[in-house]
């Protein structure tokens, strides 16, 4: 089925390197939280671990610990430590929005689609990068892991309960799923999103992005608003 872009009800768009400049807190975190688990900086297995990170931007954090430490109290440890890493970085100041993204959200609203913002981290994380931005009251909804069952991506839950809480669609095919990571497009696919456009602020480049089901890849958020008018690239 070809989705006409107008017809798009509702657009679910992930935090941090699509909505969000953390400018690599999620490195510095991952840091602190290996350092707690005995892992040495510099050491080979930092760097292997460190890439896996990389290269699963976007899945929820609690997964990833469970692949790099293996049993559960370890990934429990790693996992508190980063959230409370990540945090104290954002109460620092070291996060702001994406160029252009608050007014995307606004333009967004203003055409009649119901925005929703997604995270792999914690609540208690998304939290506190909501209120750094002042964005509490931006959108009507925002999800985490926790809230769709516990599975992050690339499973599609989190797309799907936005869909379901939100009703504002009729069907899967007038939803838009927007990121930065392959995961991100992975969970928009699975979840038969209509639109899956991938945006080159944040992790993984658009080969990326295209090999994990991109239809679109657009420079930043910022360009969504006028595709989904039927003006964009």
């Amino acid at each position: 089925m070809v989705t006409e872009l107008d017809d798009i009800r509702l657009v679910v768009l992930d935090m941090a390197g699509t909505t969000v400049a953390d400018g690599g807190l999620v490195e510095r975190a991952f840091a602190t939280a290996a350092a707690e688990l005995g892992v040495e900086p510099g050491s080979a297995d930092h760097a292997e671990k460190l890439d896996y990170v990389r290269a699963t931007m976007g899945e929820s954090k609690i997964s990833v610990f469970r692949h790099l430490f293996g049993e559960e109290s370890l990934a429990q440890r790693a996992n508190s430590a980063f959230e409370k890493a990540y945090v104290e970085l954002v109460d620092g100041g070291l996060i702001a929005p994406v160029a252009g993204a608050r007014e995307a959200i606004e333009e967004l609203a203003q055409d009649g689609r119901t925005v929703v913002l997604t995270t792999g981290f914690a609540r208690v994380t998304q939290d506190a990068i909501l209120d750094a931005l002042d964005w509490r009251e931006l959108v009507p909804l925002t999800l985490c892991p926790a809230d769709a069952g516990g599975r992050g991506r690339p499973y599609p839950d989190m797309v799907l309960q936005a869909f379901v809480r939100t009703r504002v669609a009729e069907g899967v095919q007038q939803i838009a799923v927007v990121g930065d990571t392959s995961y991100d497009m992975l969970s928009g696919v699975r979840a038969g999103a209509g639109v899956v456009a991938g945006v080159l602020t944040g992790a993984h480049e658009e080969e990326a992005l295209r090999a994990a089901g991109a239809t679109r890849v657009l420079a930043s958020v910022a360009e969504l608003p006028r595709l989904l008018r039927g003006v964009g690239p």
